[in-house]
This record gives structure tokens, C-alpha cells and sequence, in this order.
């Protein structure tokens, strides 16, 4: 009869927080559709990728040959780097936060969003790793396979690193979109964000390791950059990936994207509760 009692009061509480959980669920699953019906753009996206991936490949290629190695990569580990990158590209999206986020802010239409009886920041996050979802299937994955029949990867040939980094990949793309949320932010208190979210887009993709390893950054651009939430976006679950990094190193590197997502996103929520309280002064 005790345990019936406890387990009926413990019922209750449960009730809000599953009902929580299958919201967010849902709204994970709204994302994976809205960006489904984007066939002929996904179909762009890696003809795109296939395209550079090419051109990278044989000039990343050139450059470790000519080097006999460089940054700790040979040919078969270099072209892992570029493939892998290339794959993640449209799942990280560092094109700039999304134009319906900014717009709302910068119309005062996220009002409304204040309203709902969701919380912003995980509701928009959520959304974003269903269309996440959505990109690795039908534009990440046929990207590596491309370099896997054309350049032949070295890859690791155990389960375990495609596990952790399948978590470090997904704690890769909420990080992405953490930040572009804070980005998207700004336009609380300026009229045009563009230029910043350029520029975020610029430093961004350099220090997280698209266009060279950070691994072949000079060792004072090397310390810049990981001082920088960046290279756990892109470089992290490459690294893990591809073998580069192994064991308690691995975790080491999952561990910090934890940090960074933490951090970032705690960012995001006192900008949100800062623009929050600007718009209800302005709007009375």
C-alpha cells in the first residue's frame, strides 16, 4: 500500500515533465518535416558538397604529399577531414541563425513567442535538430560515401567511435544553433544584423576548422581557436569520427562540447531575458 501511495503521488509530477518531453519531441519531428519537403535544395546541397569536396580533397591531398604529412595527417586521414566536414556542413549550418528567428526579433513578433507556453530558446532548439536530422540523411551521409568510393578514407573499423560520435555530432548541431540563437539575439539592440552575423560566419567557419584542420593552425592560432566554442562544432566530431582521437581523449573532447553547449546556452538565455525585459519597455 506504501509504495501505491508514493508511486500515485510521484504520478502527478511525472505527468508535466512527459508531457514537456512530447512536446519538444514533436516539435523535433515539425523540423524533420518542414526541411523534408526541401527535396530539390537537399539535392543542391550535395551536389555542392561533392563539388568542393573534390576541390578540397585534391588540394589538402597535394599539400600533406608535398609535406610528407603535415599536422599529423597522411592522405587517407586528411581526406576523412574533408569528407566528414563536408557531410556535416548542411547539419551545422553556419550560413547565419535562422531568418524567421531574426525577423521576429527584429519586427517584435517573438512577442508572441513569449506567450506560448513553451520555452523559447528549447522550442527553436528543438525544431533545429529535427531539420538536423533531416540533412544527414539525405545530404551528410551520401557526402562521405562519395569520398569513401573516390578517395578511400581511413576510418575507424570498431562500432565505438561512430557511437560517441554520433553524440559528439548532435551536441555539435544544438552548439551550432546555440549560438546562431545568440546571434539572432543581438537584434534586440541594433536595427540590422547582417553584418554581424557575416562576420560570425567568416570567424566561425575558419576557427572551426573547415577550411584547414585546426590541427594545422600556428600554435598561437591554435590556442585562439580553441579558447572559441568553434572547433567543438566542426573539428570535435571529426576528430572522433575519423579515429583521430581515441579512449578518455575522445571523451575529453565530448566532455568539452558539453561545456561549450552549457556555457553558450546559459549566454542565450540571459540575452533572451535581457531583449524580453528592452521589449516590454518599448512596446509598454
Amino acid at each position: 500500500m506504501r509504495g501505491r501511495v508514493e508511486g500515485d503521488r510521484l504520478l502527478p509530477a511525472a505527468v508535466p515533465a512527459l508531457r514537456t518531453a512530447r512536446l519538444y519531441l514533436y516539435l523535433a519531428r515539425a523540423g524533420f518535416r518542414r526541411q523534408s519537403q526541401y527535396k530539390l535544395a537537399m539535392f543542391a546541397g550535395l551536389f555542392t558538397n561533392c563539388v568542393f569536396g573534390f576541390v578540397r580533397a585534391a588540394v589538402m591531398m597535394a599539400a600533406v604529399r608535398a609535406s610528407n604529412g603535415f599536422g599529423g595527417y597522411d592522405a587517407g586521414s586528411i581526406g576523412a577531414y574533408v569528407w566528414l566536414s563536408q557531410g556535416l556542413l548542411g547539419a551545422t549550418q553556419f550560413m547565419g541563425p535562422p531568418l524567421e528567428l531574426v525577423d521576429r526579433v527584429k519586427n517584435g513578433d517573438i512577442a508572441i513567442d513569449f506567450l506560448r507556453p513553451v520555452d523559447v530558446q528549447f522550442s527553436y532548439l528543438a525544431t533545429d535538430l529535427g531539420r538536423a536530422a533531416c540533412t544527414i540523411l539525405p545530404r551528410g551521409v551520401p557526402s562521405v560515401l562519395v569520398g569513401v568510393f573516390t578517395f578511400g578514407l581511413a576510418m575507424p573499423g570498431t562500432p565505438g567511435p561512430y557511437l560517441l560520435g554520433l553524440v559528439s555530432v548532435i551536441l555539435a548541431v544544438a552548439l551550432s544553433f546555440l549560438c546562431l540563437f545568440a546571434v539572432g539575439l543581438i537584434g534586440f539592440w541594433v536595427v540590422e544584423t547582417r553584418g554581424i552575423r557575416v562576420l560570425y560566419q567568416i570567424c566561425g567557419t575558419f576557427l572551426a576548422g573547415l577550411f584547414v584542420p585546426v590541427h594545422m593552425f600556428p600554435a598561437w592560432l591554435r590556442t585562439v581557436a580553441q579558447a572559441t566554442p568553434f572547433p567543438s562544432i566542426l573539428q570535435s566530431p571529426i576528430d572522433i569520427l575519423s579515429g583521430r582521437v581515441i579512449g578518455m581523449t575522445a571523451v575529453t573532447v565530448v566532455a568539452t562540447q558539453v561545456f561549450w553547449v552549457l556555457v553558450v546556452g546559459a549566454i542565450g538565455r540571459v540575452l533572451l531575458a535581457a531583449g524580453r525585459r528592452r521589449l516590454e519597455v518599448q512596446g509598454g
